[in-house]
């Protein structure tokens, strides 16, 4: 037998019929396995003095591979065209009743069972790109997302969704917000906090608030579309390289940091208002550029109390072409790790500084420690959120290959990811109340 068949089991008189589950690190024993009953709940069953038998093999599919690449399409009631690119999350997740599992949404089918209402806005063509964790983003799979995305664009759909997992989807977003430039459209990621089998889940209004930004917005840039409060009365768009999640679980979890949200969609009728008169407008299709490239060899380093020049070090010798320091304050780290510092920006390792306070900006001539830090080649990263930086610093190595041109246009303003006017409502209280 094997995880996915349906097992009957027999002991003690007792009759135990259900789909076999995987085993987990955490599983203690090994004569104990894992079956799913028919109204969903998981049972352990110990296999010693049982008999089982195997009533159906592969009855549900288990272990999917990473990369898919299928596509499916379902005719809407408009003739706009709708791509959806599908990387994993619970955005792409619904309820297989049989089992009680949730199982990803990967077929335009799906996604109407799940969304209805997504057939009346137009055609659904859903791209199953990927099924990982957002946590297992790499490099790599930012490129490769932002080839298919500049593909569709191409083509000439209507809409462009991108299904993502929340905790990485900012570091996604930024990287596709380097990779396509003079955007002919809005390219949206959208994600969900909660599954589509809790009573609660955010799923469908931001899938339905997504297409709508994608369809109807001005503005040709890459945003993130989510829930602006834990009600389901709006969702916010943020701009991708502004956006950060800043809380573990709460549906209205992701914030603009440095900025205002550039608009938001009301409910329940789905209307579009702006938020913000700044933004990049849409631009000729003919004008789109596609630079899909990241260096992996990158790193983010956060300053603590006690840290080691050594891991500065580590990381030179194992030549790392960049390396973004997620300063203390106006961007400081301890003066131990200065000379590790310079020497890396002598052997060529571009050097950027970002604060942890997340709101503010880095200004590292205020005192001696940001001074001494500038003299030792480090560039300061504006108020660009350190996951930003490094996202941008990745696309910089691996498209431009003098360091002086990486060096001036991380610190140049190409996609609104610095802002140079930062007023009181910038910051966090401004999501307390209704004033958005």
């Amino acid at each position: 037998m094997k995880p996915g068949d349906l097992i009957r089991i027999v002991k003690d008189g007792h009759v135990v019929e259900g789909v076999l589950m995987p085993l987990t690190e955490l599983s203690s024993k090994n004569d104990i396995v894992v079956v799913k009953l028919a109204n969903g709940y998981n049972v352990g069953v110990s296999l010693t003095n049982a008999y089982v038998e195997v009533v159906k093999e592969g009855y549900i599919e288990m272990g999917v591979s990473e990369r898919r690449s299928a596509s499916t399409y379902v005719t809407g009631q408009t003739g706009k065209l709708i791509s959806v690119v599908s990387t994993g999350g619970t955005i792409v997740s619904k309820v297989e009743y049989e089992t009680g599992a949730v199982k990803p949404a990967l077929t335009a089918d799906d996604l109407i069972d799940f969304v209805p209402e997504l057939k009346e806005m137009g055609s659904i063509e859903v791209i199953d790109l990927y099924r990982i964790l957002s946590e297992n983003m790499t490099p790599d799979h930012w490129a490769s997302i932002s080839r298919v995305v500049g593909e569709k664009i191409v083509s000439g759909v209507d809409g462009i969704i991108v299904a993502h997992g929340t905790d990485t989807l900012s570091y996604t977003s930024s990287a596709l917000a380097f990779a396509l430039m003079n955007l002919p459209q809005p390219i949206v990621l959208v994600g969900s906090q909660r599954s589509s089998d809790r009573p609660s889940s955010d799923s469908a209004l931001n899938l339905l608030a997504s297409i709508v930004v994608a369809l109807n917005a001005p503005f040709g840039e890459v945003v993130a579309a989510m829930h602006g409060s834990v009600s389901d009365n709006y969702i916010l768009v943020h701009r991708g390289v502004k956006v950060r999640k800043m809380h573990s679980s709460r549906r209205d979890a992701f914030q603009t940091v440095n900025d205002v949200p550039l608009a938001k969609v009301v409910f329940p009728d789905k209307r579009l208002v702006m938020i913000s008169t700044k933004y990049l407008c849409r631009n000729k299709k003919e004008n789109l550029i596609i630079m899909p490239n990241f260096e992996k060899k990158v790193a983010i380093v956060k300053a603590y109390p006690g840290l080691s020049s050594e891991i500065i070090d580590f990381l030179v010798d194992k030549k790392f072409k960049g390396i973004v320091i997620e300063g203390t304050g106006l961007g400081h780290v301890n003066d131990l790790c200065i000379p590790s510092i310079r020497r890396a920006a002598e052997e060529g390792v571009v050097v950027a500084m970002a604060t942890q306070t997340i709101f503010g900006r880095v200004n590292m001539n205020v005192y001696t420690t940001g001074r001494r830090l500038l003299m030792a080649g480090v560039i300061p990263a504006a108020d660009m959120l350190a996951e930003t930086t490094y996202v941008k610093l990745s696309w910089l190595l691996a498209n431009f290959n003098d360091l002086s041109d990486v060096k001036k246009l991380l610190t140049r303003n190409l996609v609104h990811e610095i802002n140079d006017a930062h007023e009181e409502y910038l910051y966090p209280r401004w999501y307390h109340g209704d004033r958005l």
